[in-house]
């Protein structure tokens, strides 16, 4: 089970491969659907296509890393579940609106690619794979000799039903769209699956509920007043992505905060240039190999940058600021004065517990059971083979043998089996030098 746990597999090609299969299909498909419609459902479909490319361009990024596009996917969920205007004994098909979805995601995504903002090709692919879902399930597959659609049209008189069941199927496809995004996203940082998934099931649960939630309104709104439920229902939701979209600035300020206070010291002569930089990078790459959620990688983060903090009260500087080379009391003097700096502030009490405890020997919990938590093992073995192996690098093998001689003691050998694995991919990313 914990091999399973740590499976790291790169999906982000067989995403877009099948986004790029279910998009053609479609286009073939929805040759069957084309002498049907007219005027009026063109009308609807065109609006729904560029509210979900609007929606693409107006995309957000929760907890560092994670970008959504809220709106795009409640108006692709809101057009999935929709019964829109067709001649009477005729339902449009599911590749209609898989089409209309893709051309809609297609166009926003193009849209931000020539305005020069970076863009996730295999994360736009794994949205298009989750969003095929909804239409799939309520408007082809047969229940009882019917499809959920045309169940829907035989409920008049229960709305609450048909409710609950758009509620089940916008459900089911956000878990879809959300488990291949983390797969997707896993890839891209070589980090295991079966975490990454978990933990994004987990933190965008309150998000992913507003957004199925709004998505059947859409749908059952347009019943009574048709394609004007369309805003009418988006509306909270830009309210909403202006407040996120505010948070998210307040975030990147405090990041922005925290990184001119970790500067301090090299400003002060005590540490190397970028040294905090270069630890922090290592710290949440080995992180991701193992698996840590996205908050305790902000942790992680923060208290990272900040480790270096208690060199500030040093009479002497460390030479070259490399703490591995203290005595280990002056270790743990320089952990405890940063912690408690930080701990003045009263908001990063976990950031101050985990730079307390970083100079703590691994053999503390191997010994003592001592409860230490994994963001501290992750910077003692990320500052130590930063202070051994040079700014550049340029010593990596004679820091990661010394750091082996203190394996199971000093140091985690999970976390320096990460580390290992995170080194190997940086040579393989880095070009060989040519003399």
């Amino acid at each position: 089970m914990r091999a399973l746990r740590r499976l790291s597999v790169d999906l982000r090609l067989p995403v877009a491969a099948l986004a790029v299969l279910i998009a053609l299909a479609s286009v073939w498909y929805v040759r069957d659907d084309l002498p049907q419609i007219d005027g009026t459902t063109w009308f609807h479909l065109s609006l729904f296509m560029v509210t979900i490319a609007l929606g693409e361009t107006a995309r957000l990024t929760v907890l560092t890393s994670r970008e959504t596009a809220p709106m795009s996917t409640a108006a692709a969920l809101g057009l999935s579940l929709s019964a829109l205007p067709m001649p009477v004994g005729t339902e449009i098909g599911a590749a209609a609106v898989i089409v209309t979805i893709c051309a809609g995601m297609l166009v926003g995504t193009t849209l931000l690619r020539i305005a020069g903002a970076p863009v996730g090709w295999a994360d736009t692919a794994a949205r298009v794979v989750g969003a095929a879902v909804a239409p799939v399930v309520y408007r082809e597959i047969v229940f009882r000799g019917q499809t959920l659609m045309v169940w829907q049209s035989q409920w008049d008189q229960r709305r609450w039903l048909v409710g609950i069941l758009m509620v089940l199927v916008g459900a089911v496809t956000m878990v879809v769209t959300l488990t291949l995004e983390a797969a997707v996203r896993a890839g891209r940082d070589h980090a295991p699956v079966l975490p990454a998934v978990a933990d994004e099931l987990r933190s965008t649960a309150g998000l992913a509920s507003a957004l199925v939630t709004s998505g059947a309104l859409i749908a059952l709104a347009e019943f009574a007043i048709g394609i004007a439920a369309l805003p009418l229902f988006l509306f909270p939701l830009v309210l909403t992505y202006f407040a996120v979209r505010r948070f998210a600035n307040i975030r990147t300020t405090y990041r922005q905060t925290i990184g001119a206070l970790s500067s301090l010291t090299e400003r002060a002569g005590y540490t190397g240039v970028d040294h905090a930089e270069r630890v922090t990078r290592t710290s949440i790459a080995v992180g991701r190999d193992l698996g840590m959620g996205q908050r305790d990688l902000t942790d992680l983060e923060y208290a990272a940058l900040l480790h270096d903090l208690g060199q500030v009260a040093l009479r002497e500087p460390i030479p070259h600021g490399a703490t591995v080379m203290a005595a280990p009391a002056d270790q743990q003097r320089i952990a405890h004065d940063g912690a408690e700096i930080v701990r003045s502030t009263g908001v990063l009490d976990t950031v101050a517990a985990i730079m307390e405890a970083q100079t703590t020997p691994y053999r503390q919990v191997r010994e003592f059971g001592q409860d230490l938590p994994m963001a501290s093992r992750i910077i003692k073995v990320a500052n130590a083979y930063d202070d051994m192996s040079g700014p550049h690098g340029e010593n990596d093998e004679r820091a990661m043998e010394r750091i082996h001689l203190g394996l199971g003691y000093e140091y985690d050998p999970q976390v320096v089996d990460a580390l290992t694995r995170v080194l190997q991919r940086r040579r393989r990313a880095t070009p060989p030098t040519v003399f």
